[in-house]
């Protein structure tokens, strides 16, 4: 087994492509109007690192991983090309947009043809990587790891070699059984590992012991799975509704030797590859796509919301961006915050008021907006408008949102009748909903006399409600005047004061809502969850953040979930656990931001109290067993000799009944292939609001426990029996090779 790479596997090697990246080139890095500098940029021969050549003393050669790419983006399309160089140079310019917080890379090539060479290379190379299953993922994670320690490139592995290869994978091994592993594959005694012999070592360290033991108990044909004892696998173990057609075609699909495939008989080896599939992960497939219905009306579901949509880090002295709307909505965010004050020159700009926060043009975020919003998903965008401006640049906040975002946008009610509810998500595809103040009501679509002018009306002001000086300022209610053109481009989702559950059924119309501040919607949440459930199956809620929350954290989305309300806004810049729990929320149904909401938070007659068992229905048990862990990535990657000890906390989130937390022992030194096997049981009364959070930690006696990896998802999207576990990092990005091998099953209690 030589030390071979991902693309001779995926049949790329001597691919064109592959090598121009090979080879490399320059291209002119872009970070200023007067830094524009010629640097040489080529993909290492790892086929993993792009590097370029840096001036700096103490970094000759910069490195970037291919992993840590999110996208490359064609023209002139990040905050730095707009702003420092010329629309002539359009299709010369790309970007590459990095995962998590790392700063864009701007280029720009000598020519066009030579920029799409670039963009077709590296998106060809993040798309192979990108569509490796886990195991060829973690074999090519094993492999990257031997060639690092293969420091004279020979293909052969000494005994140090292979010590300095173990602490490279994460796990710490005594020289004993280092040496013994070592002697046991050297069959040739020449003291260096090489061909074969890497295969038999490789093979000896990936054994995976808890498959073996479950494949045996199940192989009952001359020790191999037939068909039959694949689909008895299936049907007992797995709880899936599947017939012999099916197990028949994953012997086709994942069987990796030809004899055993022609006989329709899996091994241990089709049978590993089987179970790391994404068909065998926990995540149920069929909640892939967009399996919901779509036509309800829109206050029937809850939609992924963004607070502050503006800010890159807090809100108080952080920058403002249009990259911080692109990061929302390519995470599938369907409402976005728009705080809008008078800027100079007429034109508006966006940024956190009576702060130190920097200032973006409004009608560059809407251009960003128009240009990034139906990418990840095709259903509608609420803009909620925070408008601090004079009714001059009120128009021109107006026109820039109709010239730009054209039909797209929502400017009166769809179909020619007064509607009396929301029309649906499928109804408003790929359209934008503005939300703000309204001079009047929706019916002045329908009349002759609609000759309102400017009037003043209370903005609620959250910006004022940051800490001042130590002292939480009263929200500031202050008397704007509102310009007609803005008014009425509210449609669905008029602004309204709160007062009171019993006034907004009794008085308000159903496109009327309100926005709640956390502690007060908490507040309402628990004294008043019936009323406010109810309030939420004829109207739109929203929950932002507080104001003293100034860098930018964020409270827990779930009890507002557990009401109804619909736009429950989060700082999205913010890598914490309420974004796990956000993404997690919204991660089924093609990831395309709405989620309807279960029937019991819909149905006028339905008596549902989160905070009451007695109103719960068809409690159920959730049985959990954390077997193993794989390939956990080292946390200090500073500290050669630093080894993870993990444990594994198992979290529980919906109704206050249902909220629990359950953790395994650590395991000393082992991050490679830690076992556990241990059961927990948790009792969910509340399935449809219930959310499932795996969380890895390495455990320290001194300090608090890191985070290794985590996954969140709802209870009703889960598959049972034995499941692979994908691990994202704090921010939620997939850690290729990395995951937990877990049994689970949810039954009638």
């Amino acid at each position: 087994m030589e030390l071979n790479n991902t693309y001779q596997k995926q049949g790329l090697d001597g691919d064109p492509d592959l090598q121009f990246l090979l080879v490399g080139g320059e291209l002119i890095k872009v970070r200023s109007d007067s830094w524009q500098k010629n640097r040489f940029y080529k993909l290492q021969e790892d086929c993993r690192t792009l590097y370029h050549e840096s001036n700096k003393m103490h970094k000759k050669k910069q490195t970037y991983s291919i992993d840590d790419i999110d996208s490359i983006r064609k023209g002139r399309q990040s905050e730095g090309l707009k702003k420092y160089t010329d629309p002539s140079v359009e299709d010369k310019c790309f970007s590459i947009i990095f995962k998590g917080s790392k700063r864009n890379l701007d280029l720009m090539a000598s020519s066009p043809e030579e920029a799409n060479r670039w963009i077709n290379s590296l998106e060809k190379i993040i798309s192979t990587i990108h569509n490796l299953d886990f195991q060829q993922k973690s074999e090519d994670w094993i492999i990257s790891c031997m060639r690092k320690v293969d420091k004279n490139h020979d293909n052969k592995m000494s005994l140090k070699e292979v010590k300095d290869f173990m602490r490279q994978i994460n796990v710490e091994v005594d020289d004993y059984y280092a040496e013994d592993l070592f002697n046991k594959c050297d069959t040739s005694k020449s003291g260096t590992l090489e061909g074969s012999e890497i295969k038999q070592f490789y093979n000896l360290l990936t054994e995976r012991e808890e498959i073996k033991v479950i494949y045996e108990k199940f192989a009952q044909t001359e020790g191999q799975m037939s068909a039959r004892d694949l689909l008895n696998f299936l049907l007992n173990e797995q709880r899936e509704q599947v017939t012999m057609e099916h197990a028949q075609r994953l012997i086709e699909n994942y069987e990796v030797d030809t004899a055993a495939k022609q006989k329709k008989r899996m091994t241990k080896d089709g049978f590993l590859r089987y179970l790391q599939q994404d068909e065998a992960s926990i995540f149920n497939p069929a909640h892939k796509k967009v399996y919901q219905d779509m036509s309800q009306p829109l206050n029937h579901y809850f939609i992924s919301s963004s607070h502050n949509t503006y800010l890159m880090e807090d809100q108080l002295k952080g920058p403002s961006s249009t990259e911080a709307y692109i990061k929302a909505l390519m995470k599938s965010c369907r409402c976005v915050e728009l705080d809008c004050w008078d800027g100079p020159d007429g034109e508006p700009v966006i940024y956190h008021g009576y702060t130190l926060t920097s200032k973006v043009l409004f009608k560059d975020v809407i251009k960003a907006i128009k240009d990034f919003a139906f990418k990840k998903s095709q259903y509608p965008v609420v803009l909620s408008l925070e408008n601090h401006c004079t009714v001059e640049q009120q128009k021109v906040m107006t026109r820039h949102l109709t010239s730009i975002l054209g039909d797209a946008l929502v400017t009166k009610p769809l179909g020619d009748t007064m509607p009396t509810n929301f029309p649906s998500p499928k109804e408003l595809k790929g359209r934008f909903i503005v939300k703000g103040k309204r001079l009047n009501k929706l019916d002045a679509f329908y009349s002759k006399n609609n000759t309102v002018l400017e009037e003043s009306v209370s903005e609620e002001d959250e910006a004022a409600e940051c800490k001042e000086n130590g002292q939480k300022a009263k929200a500031k209610k202050a008397n704007i005047k509102l310009a007609k053109e803005l008014s009425d481009i509210v449609v669905y989702c008029k602004s309204v004061h709160f007062n009171g559950f019993e006034d907004a059924r009794d008085k308000k119309a159903f496109y009327e809502m309100s926005s709640f501040e956390e502690s007060k919607a908490l507040y309402l949440a628990e004294t008043s969850a019936s009323a406010f459930i109810h309030h939420n199956m004829d109207k739109l809620s929203r929950i932002y953040p507080a104001g003293s929350r100034v860098h930018s954290s964020n409270y827990n989305p779930v009890p507002f979930w557990n009401v109804g309300c619909q736009i429950v806004a989060l700082n999205f810049q913010t890598p914490c656990k309420e974004m796990h729990l956000n993404q997690g929320r919204f991660l089924p149904n093609g990831f395309c931001g709405y989620i309807l909401k279960p029937e019991f938070l819909r149905n006028p007659s339905s008596q549902f109290n989160p905070n009451d068992k007695k109103t719960f229905k068809n409690k159920k048990t959730f049985h959990v067993m954390v077997i193993s862990a794989q390939q956990l990535p080292k946390i200090n990657q500073d500290k050669a000799k630093s080894i993870v000890d993990p444990l594994v906390k198992v979290e529980i989130y919906g109704v206050p009944a249902d909220n629990a937390s359950k953790e395994t022992k650590y395991i000393t030194n082992n991050g490679f292939n830690p076992m556990w096997n241990e059961r927990f049981e948790f009792t969910i009364h509340a399935l449809e609001l219930a959310m499932v959070r795996f969380v890895v930690m390495d455990y320290d006696t001194t300090s608090q426990n890191d985070l290794v990896g985590q996954y969140c998802l709802p209870l009703t999207s889960i598959q049972n029996g034995y499941r692979h576990v994908p691990l994202l990092t704090k921010r939620n990005d997939v850690i290729s090779s990395a995951g937990l091998f877990v049994h689970l099953m949810l039954m009638d209690a």
